[in-house]
């Protein structure tokens, strides 16, 4: 069972971002893929959750997507269930905004730092006087999270019903009954209702309230018995005075000091740890992100779709006017691209620094990205395979010590993904077999791509190397794309064809260093 964000932030105030993705082969995504195709940024063009724990969901599954197609098509006809439900959508996005308004509270509970006396509250996270306020105020957030659930109409979808049960679930839980009260105090520690039916052991009731009416009952009771039993000891003082005065002094600290320690913070340790308490926590989450999900695609700005899942032997991917999510957002008039992987493996971009090859190949990955959360796509049509793996390499610095160089640095990442990806994986490579000789570079490039065509993944290569795309083209293999120019402007569309026009002087103009400036440098100098 997944680790619920509960389980994740404890010993820390909730993070947003605290989830991260799995080690190389153990998730669809690793740290390096995670980094170089900005999921931080993808989660921020996305993100429309209320709650932290919607966003930390929604954050969760960026960096930890699904990978089995059956959960990812349940999630995405929970979404359908929404947009065909409004009163369903709308009960739902009620019970969000109410959580969001109470939902400090509960963390201010579980996580806060209790003050010292007569200390004043500066942050978010810490708990004035004995706790009482924050402590009814916490449990509120779950008892009426439960309650909300049960009053709203009943969704059919297998998704949303095992959310409305995990949350539903939680009232027969020994946190709930704890949070509902009362609460007993015995020898055996901290007891609910239903622990307490076949006792006969005496227990103390704890009330979160600094006022005990018993133990003031108790006191009147006492001053009666003083004044009917021995009158003369308070006589001609005033006795109410001398009676309960040293008392008040001693009473709230003796009380609150021991609600606190005897009560407040057990059960708030024990809420923290409580499987049942988490998994609601997660299910209230989730319900937010598939909320998130839909005003994603109402507010993106462009047009969006839930992507069709197949299944096959191997990767498949065919998208029509595809978008970068994060580039798209705020470009009313970013280019759309198409891309149709389906008996073909292997695709060769070529073109000129800036023409928007990366732009193309991150837009890919995004894409699978977001379908395997069950969220919608920037795309006019989008039909794909759920990918086991995502691999995506870039250049990288070789360390000084690492004894290979930036070759061998290169090409050690790429054997690393080699052997993870399976024929369902989707590799992108960003050039390869930098730092040796050209003819090395052909000869190892060429063993390389072989090697994933003959695995049978899909495989893009970002390159330069018009040549090596001739040998493969020559050979029947692989789509040859290139990034289009027209009047030595990029048009960001990917056409087909071989690019084998660098730029490099264009490149050089634009940053100041064409051989015109170096000599009008020299000039001057």
């Amino acid at each position: 069972m997944k680790q619920t964000l509960l389980q994740l932030w404890q010993g820390q105030w909730p993070e947003i971002r605290a989830a991260k993705p799995l080690a190389m082969g153990e998730g669809v995504i690793d740290d390096g893929v995670f980094s170089t195709i900005e999921v931080d940024k993808i989660f921020d063009a996305v993100n429309y959750a209320e709650t932290v724990i919607g966003q930390a969901v929604l954050y969760r599954s960026l960096a930890q997507p699904l990978a089995v197609l059956d959960s990812i098509q349940a999630k995405q006809d929970a979404v359908l269930e929404l947009l065909a439900k409004p009163e369903l959508k709308a009960a739902i996005d009620g019970l969000v905004a109410h959580a969001a308004s109470q939902e400090n509270d509960f963390y201010r509970l579980l996580f806060g730092k209790f003050l010292s006396a007569f200390e004043p509250v500066r942050e978010a996270n810490e708990i004035e006087g004995y706790g009482y306020l924050r402590y009814k105020r916490g449990i509120r957030f779950m008892l009426e999270l439960v309650a909300n659930v049960q009053a709203m109409p009943q969704p059919e979808t297998p998704y949303l019903k095992g959310l409305f049960a995990a949350i539903k679930n939680f009232a027969d839980s020994r946190s709930y009954s704890l949070m509902k009260g009362p609460v007993y105090i015995t020898e055996n520690g901290l007891q609910c209702k239903e622990e307490r039916r076949n006792s006969l052991m005496p227990a103390i009731i704890f009330k979160p309230s600094i006022l005990k009416p018993l133990l003031l009952a108790l006191a009147v009771a006492g001053y009666g018995l003083v004044k009917h039993f021995a009158p003369d000891l308070i006589a001609g003082i005033p006795s109410v005075a001398v009676f309960f005065s040293p008392l008040l002094l001693l009473y709230f600290p003796i009380v609150g000091s021991f609600d606190k320690e005897n009560c407040i913070n057990p059960l708030r340790l024990l809420f923290k740890q409580s499987a049942a308490v988490g998994e609601a926590l997660d299910a209230l989450g989730q319900l937010d992100e598939l909320l998130s999900i839909l005003k994603c695609a109402e507010n993106f700005g462009h047009e969006m779709v839930l992507p069709t899942l197949v299944d096959a032997d191997h990767h498949r991917i065919n998208i029509v006017g595809a978008k970068n999510p994060i580039l798209a957002k705020e470009n009313p008039d970013y280019v759309g691209n198409e891309l149709a992987l389906d008996d073909e493996k292997l695709v060769l971009v070529t073109g000129p620094n800036s023409g928007g090859k990366t732009a193309f190949c991150k837009t890919i990955t995004q894409v699978q990205l977001l379908a395997q959360i069950g969220a919608f796509v920037p795309a006019k049509a989008a039909t794909l395979t759920v990918a086991d793996r995502i691999f995506y390499q870039v250049p990288e610095i070789s360390q000084l010590n690492d004894g290979e160089g930036r070759f061998g640095t290169e090409l050690k990442r790429t054997k690393d993904i080699f052997l993870a990806c399976s024929p369902k994986s989707l590799v992108v490579l960003d050039e390869l077999s930098e730092g040796t000789t050209f003819e090395e570079k052909m000869e190892s490039s060429q063993n390389v791509l072989n090697g994933f065509y003959r695995k049978g993944n899909s495989t893009i290569l970002i390159t330069h190397n018009h040549q090596l795309v001739d040998v493969f083209v020559k050979q029947g293999i692989g789509l040859d794309r290139q990034v289009e120019f027209a009047d030595d402007l990029p048009t960001h569309r990917i056409i087909p064809g071989i690019s084998r026009i660098s730029h490099a002087d264009r490149v050089a103009k634009k940053i100041g260093f064409s051989k015109e400036d170096i000599d009008h440098y020299l000039k001057d100098g």
